[in-house]
């Protein structure tokens, strides 16, 4: 699927594109309790970009120009921007460093 077909509220969503932005991690405390390690980059195709998600251990999977495959992700809006996340149900392939 290319980015610019990607909208708010769809499930298994399948994309692959190149981590163009990446912020350094941060640490936010869970609504369950506990705290967990988040980074936002921004992922691009030809097509377009959308801000991307990553939690915990995905964070150290990628880096600047990473190639990668979403399966199964979804899409929210938060804060007004769209974002594309792996989910726990969803898998963060990385096809090239």
């Amino acid at each position: 699927m290319n980015i610019r077909d990607l909208r708010d509220g769809m499930r298994r969503v399948d994309a692959e594109g190149e981590i163009a932005e990446m912020s350094d991690s941060r640490t936010v405390n869970l609504r369950t309790g506990g705290e967990a390690k988040v980074a936002d980059c921004t992922l691009k195709d030809e097509s377009g970009q959308v801000r991307l998600s990553l939690w915990d251990d995905q964070i150290d999977q990628v880096k600047l120009g990473s190639k990668v495959r979403i399966t199964n992700g979804y899409t929210n809006s938060f804060r007004g921007e769209l974002r594309l996340n792996v989910g726990k149900f969803g898998r963060l392939e990385v096809l090239e460093q």
